[in-house]
């Protein structure tokens, strides 16, 4: 279950979560493309959690309106990263965004990629 994904414990095969903002209808459109892929490893799950899902458990540490203001991803490792670097974890994990997640990697591309995200979320329908 998602939720226990979000909650329990960091173990050594924590999923990559991705907590999304369902209430937004661009944010849940991407996610339902992402949804729909497999992940590259079948031992590395990915879970996806719907902030605005006032039933849902968030990670210690956060608040409903801190993780519905950016995109964001807890790792594997239990770290949570938001905005570009939660796009490139999970582009990384997934058939087809793979290749973004590398050139996206590139020296001087994340700090970029996250001004751009900076600048959608000002524009983003709220």
């Amino acid at each position: 279950m998602v939720i226990n994904a979000v909650t329990e414990p960091v173990k050594k095969q924590t999923p990559l979560t991705v907590l999304y903002d369902g209430a937004c209808p661009l944010c849940r459109r991407e996610i339902g493309v992402y949804q729909g892929l497999q992940p590259l490893r079948s031992d590395s799950p990915v879970c996806f959690a719907d902030v605005s899902d006032a039933a849902l458990a968030l990670p210690p540490g956060t608040s409903r309106e801190q993780l519905m203001a950016r995109f964001h991803v807890r790792g594997r490792d239990g770290q949570l990263h938001s905005g570009a670097r939660a796009f490139l974890m999970l582009w990384a994990a997934l058939p087809g965004w793979r290749w973004l997640a590398r050139v996206a990697s590139l020296p001087g591309a994340t700090p970029l990629m996250e001004l751009a995200y900076r600048g959608f979320l000002v524009i983003r329908p709220q």
